[in-house]
């Protein structure tokens, strides 16, 4: 049953990312924004549902370790697997606007919470301030967008035409965003359902198992999103989403899981695997920076760099290194 529960959820992530991306686009084009802003909002929003599915699920069962290392472990991978996989499909031309401002913020939240995570849990005081920043964040985003940079219709039509298998109509937009939300949020948990039963009867501990295994399903709605956006042509949607989504994941999922109740951050979470999550939106930003772009051979980089994580999870390196660092 759990090999049949992974292979539905790879069938359902693949048609509800192709859903998504479709009505994603014709939303913008309908709202006169740029579908890069949707992959920013709407799109890593609904991509970023298993994660808080799976954080405020394992948080009330009792194993935070699950919790948040799910998320740290998501963002991780987003950025140095869906980005990879992204690039590799076709070299991602980044938009000025969204290295500066939402690189940025992204990584000055990414270093905050690592600082909180320092101190062992993030309270529900710290949750609800996080939540009340998100909101701010995206109120200033839209605003910027529509606003203050309202896209003109010509680039606009740029960014849809590579979508003409599904006419951009208003009145498909809805259907298919709600349709790839339930089809990518229903996947990944019965991906991350089966991986999580083999991994557990292969006697796997809980934090390695949210940040390798959980941490990578919840980012296979991202991973799908992005890879078909590249697919067709449109790999601006797969670095919003990437972006937006770790925004998300650590101002409303990590809010919300503090908020009810506060969570704990286990040892080796908080000072190995966070200061990773830092690390590596630190390299994404720079690389982003360089000609506006991420190329072939960066995200083969960022791929190498996500399986030596992955390697050191299960080869007990974090032990060492944090004997090392902190005796």
């Amino acid at each position: 049953m759990s090999y049949v529960l992974v292979l539905g959820g790879l069938t359902l992530l693949a048609v509800g990312g192709e859903a998504l991306i479709r009505g994603a686009v014709a939303l913008a084009e309908r709202l006169s924004i740029s579908p890069v802003f949707v992959g920013l909002t709407v799109v890593a929003l609904g991509t970023s549902a298993p994660e808080l599915t799976v954080a405020i699920n394992a948080s009330l069962a009792g194993t935070p370790d699950i919790a948040v290392g799910s998320v740290i472990g998501s963002n991780i991978s987003n950025i140095f697997l869906v980005l990879a996989v992204t690039a590799l499909i076709q070299p991602i031309v980044c938009e000025p606007r969204m290295v500066f401002r939402d690189g940025m913020f992204l990584l000055a939240v990414s270093f905050g919470i690592a600082m909180v995570a320092l101190t062992g849990v993030i309270t529900a005081g710290q949750g609800g301030a996080m939540l009340v920043l998100l909101v701010l964040y995206l109120a200033y985003s839209y605003w910027s967008e529509v606003v203050r940079k309202a896209p003109s219709a010509e680039r606009r039509q740029a960014e849809v035409q590579e979508y003409d298998g599904i006419p951009p109509k208003f009145i498909f937009a809805i259907p298919a965003i709600l349709a790839g939300l339930v089809g990518v949020i229903f996947g990944a948990d019965f991906l991350v359902e089966g991986a999580s039963d083999i991994a557990r009867a292969a006697g796997v501990s809980e934090a390695v198992i949210g940040l390798s295994l959980v941490a990578v399903g919840t980012s296979l709605p991202e991973l799908a999103v992005s890879a078909l956006a590249a697919f067709r042509g449109h790999a601006g949607v797969a670095v919003g989403n990437v972006i937006g989504s770790n925004i998300s994941n650590l101002l409303l999922i990590l809010g919300t899981t503090a908020v009810l109740g506060g969570a704990p951050v286990a040892e080796q979470i908080g000072r190995y695997d966070v200061w990773i999550m830092v690390a590596a939106t630190a390299i994404m930003v720079p690389v982003m920076v360089s000609g506006m772009r991420i190329s072939r051979g960066e995200g083969m980089a960022f791929l190498g760099a996500y399986v030596l994580y992955i390697v050191s999870l299960f080869t007990g390196v974090p032990a060492m290194i944090m004997s090392v660092l902190y005796g």
